[in-house]
């Protein structure tokens, strides 16, 4: 049966309850028992045009209900699309973009590059108009849901706070959707008669055509050259329960700079170059001084554009630097599709990876140790613990121990992608010829206060990244009985000791005979990348099941060799800046 059918053939809240997989007694506590005042955490967040938007976040129980009840809504919206015959995904995007799988301000923008006229309106309290009452009438009037009254109405006290939507749930975006649907067809409806396009980002509502004039019904330009809303768009909004926003309404003609929900459009989706030209001046002020303002505009109350300075964060340029990468590989991707040579972005990427590469390397607040994979990272973090009496300058003694160093977290795809810190050794080769240009050409910044450790295995792979370091420092490869080499300004690499016996070492050798001997469901460990699933596990299982699990039980002695050369290299580090 389909989520909309259980849906609508539920008639009470404890049917509700169980489609939402939560007990009735918890269902009734959160709307019915417990304070309203405990229900939700207020907190302002300064708008993009200026002003404070209003955040009321629900507390964990109530994110969690309201959560599953966007995931319901969600799959019924699917489901009522489909019965229309209306797809919408990655290449067939829908009226609205706002809150949407497979939309954003870009596909948002994209339907309205190239025109002649672009048309820009905003709704007034869009949230906020959207009340208790009109939740719930519009479950039980809606053709394509008519929901029994008591789960419209346990439907709008789950979702409505102070009698209205509440910015900050998460199943408000979904019902604004929902609901501003029944504007979204009529509006559509009239800008395809008048051949004009229109899409809605949450309250933002754009129509544009290459027309050579503008459709009177939609806007028109009166008297004193300003361009008012025409009366069938009026009509259509104050009809549907909405009211516009008189300071938020422009026509931008194809002659002038052209912006969609922040991005231009003129030719194709595009970050402003204002914006770009920002980042590049903060990105370069951090890696001269160390520091930067961030520098940013919005309207203040009368409307009128400021701009505005305070001290810069590094997590805030990367955010800006990461919202440029998003609109390139949405273009990016557009021109793939359709054959297009793709515009070049080398260095944008280059810009971004030298923010994060300094961000993570150069601006440090503690020693870093770089592993070739993150099961090394758990290895070494229980072998610092279980020592923590042997090492007091990489870790504090407490209850439990805390380590004073920090270890590097490989990210997400795309964020490996623009570092190249990919793992393995292929990673580390990447992290040191990048860091080593960077710091030659780039950072000029105060010399970073801690060292980066970066942590090889002594075998067959170091090769690789011995000839890197050779390449650098223009000295010949090190040998691989070194405890440590310094490649760059606070860039060290530390080699795995050698063990009595054994020519190459892995990390993994350091675990005694008895750990290394676990068995996992009948498996026993492979520290190879090709092993064999039905008879051994990997270095995965055995980091977290193995080592991570029994860590307090685990013998680390033989670890401390490799603990010893990472305190030398931050000793060494700390008497190579007293020196200058």
């Amino acid at each position: 049966m389909s989520n909309l059918k259980q849906l609508q053939d539920a008639t009470s809240l404890r049917q509700l309850a169980k489609l939402l997989n939560i007990q009735f007694g918890m269902l009734s506590y959160l709307l019915f028992k417990k304070p309203k005042s405990k229900l939700y955490k207020k907190f302002d967040i300064p708008k993009r045009h200026g002003g404070m938007r209003e955040i009321h976040a629900p507390e964990r129980d109530l994110k969690l209900l309201q959560y599953r009840l966007s995931v319901l809504l969600q799959k019924c919206a699917d489901e009522i699309k489909a019965s229309h015959g209306h797809v919408e995904d990655e290449k067939h995007w829908g009226i609205a973009h706002g809150f949407k799988r497979h939309h954003s301000i870009m596909t948002n923008g994209r339907a309205h590059t190239a025109r002649r006229f672009v048309f820009n309106v905003d709704l007034h309290d869009f949230f906020g108009s959207l009340n208790f009452g009109r939740v719930r009438g519009f479950f039980i009037k809606d053709k394509n849901f008519k929901l029994h009254e008591s789960v419209a109405t346990g439907i709008a006290q789950i979702a409505c706070y102070e009698n209205k939507l509440p910015q900050g749930s998460p199943c408000s975006p979904v019902m604004s959707n929902l609901i501003g649907h029944t504007m979204d067809i009529p509006l559509a409806q009239l800008a395809a008669s008048e051949g004009v396009t229109y899409t809605r980002y949450a309250d933002d509502l754009t129509f544009s055509t290459n027309n050579s004039s503008f459709p009177e019904k939609i806007a028109y330009k009166s008297g004193n050259h300003t361009w008012e809303l025409g009366r069938q768009l009026l009509r259509i909004v104050q009809r549907s329960g909405f009211s516009f926003n008189d300071k938020k309404t422009r026509m931008q003609l194809q002659d002038s700079r052209q912006e969609v929900t922040g991005l231009t459009v003129n030719r194709k989706v595009n970050v402003t170059a204002t914006y770009r030209y920002t980042v590049r001046s903060m990105a370069n002020a951090l890696f001269n001084t160390g520091n930067f303002e961030f520098i940013y505009k919005k309207l203040d109350d009368s409307g009128v554009e400021q701009v505005y300075r305070s001290k810069g964060k590094p997590k805030q340029l990367i955010g800006m630097l990461s919202y440029i990468d998003q609109v390139d590989q949405f273009n990016r991707k557009l021109w793939v599709e359709n054959g297009l040579e793709p515009d070049p972005t080398l260095g944008r990427i280059k810009l971004f990876r030298r923010v994060l590469y300094f961000d993570k390397f150069y601006a440090l607040n503690q020693p870093l140790i770089v592993c070739e994979g993150v099961t090394d990272n758990v290895y070494l973090r229980c072998a610092i613990k279980s020592l923590a009496a042997l090492y007091p300058k990489i870790v504090a003694a407490g209850a439990p121990p805390k380590p004073m160093v920090g270890f590097l977290k490989y990210a997400d795809r795309r964020t490996s992608e623009i570092t190249q810190l990919t793992g393995g050794v292929g990673g580390i080769c990447k992290l040191l010829k990048n860091y080593h240009e960077d710091l030659g050409t780039r950072f000029r910044a105060p010399a970073p206060k801690h060292p980066v450790i970066v942590l090889i295995d002594n075998d067959g792979g170091a090769d690789s990244v011995y000839g890197a370091i050779a390449g650098i420092t223009k000295k010949p490869k090190p040998n691989k009985k070194a405890s440590s080499i310094h490649v760059t300004g606070n860039l060290y690499v530390v080699p795995t000791p050698q063990l009595p016996g054994l020519s190459k070492t892995a990390i993994e050798d350091f675990f005694d005979a008895p750990t290394l001997a676990t068995v996992v469901n009948g498996r026993t460990f492979s520290k190879e990348n090709n092993y064999d699933g039905s008879k051994h596990y990997g270095k995965a299982t055995f980091a977290h099941e193995v080592v991570a699990k029994n860590a307090n039980v685990i013998d680390f002695k033989n670890f401390a060799p490799l603990l010893e050369r990472i305190v030398a290299v931050i000793d060494a580090y700390g008497a190579k800046l007293k020196a200058k």
